[in-house]
């Protein structure tokens, strides 16, 4: 795909589908909450993300946390996930305010995929203040970039999974085995196709829309060309990533 048709093809994404991007890049990002007893104030801090395969963040927290606290008290939260890192004008890149509402849910995939996407966070987890919160999204606010500005209402920002639980179903296996089997491929995408530096990169998790990697405390995203449903389809798209960024190394 040449210069033109990846401009071509960028300008028809909509900004539900920009948005998941930028959301699903990030490994963390500003917790807003309503501060107990102090009238509403709002009260930010930086947490981790992870996101489940429909793009609803998840959040490994403790009932010891200003955070949590307030959360228990008012469910009501917003996440802002930042896509400018890197930038020399920050304001011209994206970036996502989530609305909504953090409710404790501990049902095990959830913590397996946050686990996944942050390793060091196994040594805490178990603690007994710690559970995980999964975010209803009402409604998100999207800026990417000067004059592209849109408000997207939840049911649209979520992917729809319905055609896509097999690949949930699969998700661990495939991420064994490409880990074990295809560390090269996951060189190729990351420092070919991502433009990262050579390390030990290894994939935390697959989603119907794409791919995370991870290398000691960076992460990175390869997103799909389309999105995929099952096990089959994962394998005939990370194929074609491969056969790509092979050819671009050549």
């Amino acid at each position: 795909m040449g210069d033109t048709d990846r401009e071509a093809a960028e300008k028809e994404r909509t900004p539900a589908e920009i948005a998941r991007d930028v959301m699903r890049a990030a490994d963390r990002a500003v917790l807003s909450t309503a501060l107990v007893g102090a009238s509403g104030w709002p009260y930010g801090s930086l947490v981790l993300t992870a996101l489940d395969h429909d793009a609803t963040p998840l959040l490994l927290i403790s009932r010891l946390a200003e955070h949590t606290k307030n959360v228990e008290a008012d469910d009501r939260v917003s996440l802002l996930f930042d896509g400018t890192a890197g930038l020399d004008e920050p304001l011209t890149g994206a970036r996502v305010t989530v609305v909504g509402r953090a409710v404790r849910n501990d049902e095990p995939r959830y913590r397996a995929r946050f686990l996944s996407r942050h390793p060091s966070a196994a040594g805490y987890a178990g603690f007994a203040d710690f559970g995980m919160f999964r975010v209803t999204v009402e409604r998100a606010h999207l800026v990417a970039g000067f004059g592209r500005i849109h408000w997207i209402d939840g049911a649209d920002l979520i992917f729809d999974t319905g055609a896509s639980v097999a690949l949930a179903e699969s998700e661990a296996g495939i991420v064994d085995h490409m880990n074990a089997d295809h560390a090269d491929a996951i060189a190729l995408y990351a420092t070919v196709l991502l433009g990262r530096d050579a390390g030990d990169w290894r994939m935390t998790g697959i989603d119907p829309e794409g791919c995370d990697l991870r290398c000691d405390g960076q992460v990175a995203r390869l997103p799909f060309g389309t999105a995929v449903a099952n096990a089959e389809e994962a394998r005939g798209e990370l194929v074609r990533q491969v056969k790509e960024a092979r050819r671009r190394a050549s």
